[in-house]
C-alpha cells in the first residue's frame, strides 16, 4: 500500500473521473476552466487546494483525506511532550479508513513489522489494534 507514500494527485483524479459519467462540458463549467486546462490537472502531480477542493466537491469525494493518511503513515513520530497551544482548528488525531486498517494489518502479516511497533510509530491504542485483527485479519496474526 504504498499508495499514501507518492501522490499523484491528477491520476487519483482520472480515476474518479473513469467512475462517474460527468461529461467534460460540466466538468468545465463548474471548474470554471477550458478543456485543456482539465486535461493539464489530470496530468499534474499536484493541486493548487481551491481547485481541489472543486474537484472534491464535484466528484463528492474527499481527496484531502488522501493527504492526511499520507500525514499519518509518513511523518515523523512526534515528541510525548505536552502539544503547543495553538490557534489552528484542532482535529481528532486519526482518521482510520478500511484502507489504513488493511495497510497495517498487511505490515503484521508479512512481517515487517510487530504489534508493539505498529502502536508505538503509528500511535494507534492497543485495544483498537487488537479489534481490527481479530475483526479484519485473514490469517491468525
Amino acid at each position: 500500500m504504498s499508495f499514501f507514500k507518492d501522490i499523484f494527485i491528477g491520476e487519483m483524479l482520472k480515476s474518479a473521473l473513469s467512475e462517474s459519467e460527468i461529461e467534460m462540458s460540466r466538468i468545465c463549467n463548474f471548474l470554471n476552466c477550458s478543456e485543456k486546462e482539465v486535461e493539464e490537472m489530470l496530468n499534474s502531480k499536484s493541486l493548487d487546494t481551491e481547485i481541489l477542493l472543486r474537484w472534491s466537491k464535484l466528484l463528492e469525494y474527499d481527496f484531502f483525506r488522501i493527504y492526511s493518511q499520507h500525514l499519518i503513515f509518513h511523518s515523523p513520530t512526534g515528541s510525548k511532550e505536552k502539544p503547543k497551544k495553538t490557534t489552528l482548528p484542532s482535529f481528532r488525531k486519526n482518521i482510520y479508513t478500511k484502507e489504513m486498517i488493511d495497510f497495517i494489518i498487511e505490515k503484521i502479516s508479512k512481517g515487517e513489522k510487530t504489534k508493539q511497533q505498529i502502536i508505538e510509530e503509528y500511535r494507534i491504542p492497543k485495544t483498537t489494534l487488537y479489534k481490527w485483527l481479530s475483526k479484519f485479519s485473514k490469517d491468525e496474526v
